[in-house]
Parts: C-alpha cells; sequence; structure tokens
C-alpha cells in the first residue's frame, strides 16, 4: 500500500508557509521576511516548490530560490551573475558563471531596498528580449 504524501494537493504557497513555520526559528523569520520583500519588489511573482522542498520565485523564468540550512538562509538568484549589484549583497556562489547568491546568517541586517532592486533586476532580465535589452534595462534608474 502507498503512503499518501501529506503535501500531496498543496499550493507551492501553503508548502512555503508550512515550511516557514516548522522552522520555528530565526531561518523561519528570515525566510518569511525575504519572501515579503520578494512579493514587494514584483506583485506577479509566482511562487513554487520544486527540488523536494525548495520554495522557488519566478516572472517569465526563475528569479531565486530560498533554501534553509543549519546556519543559513540561502537566496540564489538563477542569472544572479548577469545582474549588477552596486551594494554587493552577493556573498556567495561568486565563482560561477551563472548563478550568485546571499547567505543570510542570524542576527545578519537585511537591505530591503537593494534586494528588491536586485529582484526587480532580475525580473527585467527573465522579460527583455535579447541582451541589448537586458544591459540596457538593468542600467536605466529606477522610477
Amino acid at each position: 500500500m502507498k503512503k499518501s504524501d501529506p503535501q500531496e494537493g498543496a499550493s507551492p504557497s501553503d508548502l512555503i508557509d508550512a515550511r516557514i513555520e516548522a522552522l520555528g526559528d530565526w531561518r523561519g523569520e528570515t525566510l518569511a521576511r525575504l519572501r515579503a520583500l520578494i512579493k514587494e519588489a514584483d506583485p506577479d511573482v509566482i511562487e513554487e516548490w520544486k527540488w523536494r522542498g525548495v520554495p522557488v520565485w519566478s516572472h517569465g523564468g526563475l528569479i531565486c530560490t530560498g533554501e534553509t540550512y543549519k546556519r543559513a538562509v540561502k537566496m540564489t538568484f538563477a542569472k544572479g551573475a548577469s545582474l549588477e549589484d552596486p551594494t554587493g549583497l552577493f556573498n556567495a556562489s561568486l565563482d560561477g558563471n551563472t548563478r550568485r547568491a546571499i547567505d543570510f546568517h542570524e542576527g545578519d541586517a537585511i537591505d530591503a531596498e537593494a534586494l528588491k532592486a536586485l529582484i526587480r533586476a532580475a525580473v527585467v532580465l527573465n522579460t527583455s528580449k535579447g541582451t541589448k535589452a537586458r544591459a540596457t534595462a538593468l542600467r536605466r534608474p529606477a522610477d
């Protein structure tokens, strides 16, 4: 007899809610704060649940993931290497050709405005056509 999966039928948003609640510590609080900032930066973002338990946010393609580890909450930007990071938020996965990540540790402050700008730039990168349009859009100041 096959065991039923308690997550079966739950929406990605419900699964992310459950993950935040299950963590029950600073990691849950951090993940909840990052999630709120993602939604503020892009109200049209789509929440997904992939790879057996990773919160994912997409808009025109994958924007970022929110992984939780014992000592960090890792926000990995799928195309982070193509994003300008003038405030130096990226502090992990810096050697790759595509991804970049931000590791948040207990007690770390979150630069909300810089993070939201990075999220918006990732959306522009995902939704723009052609490299020239992407590069121009990333350099354009926010309205």
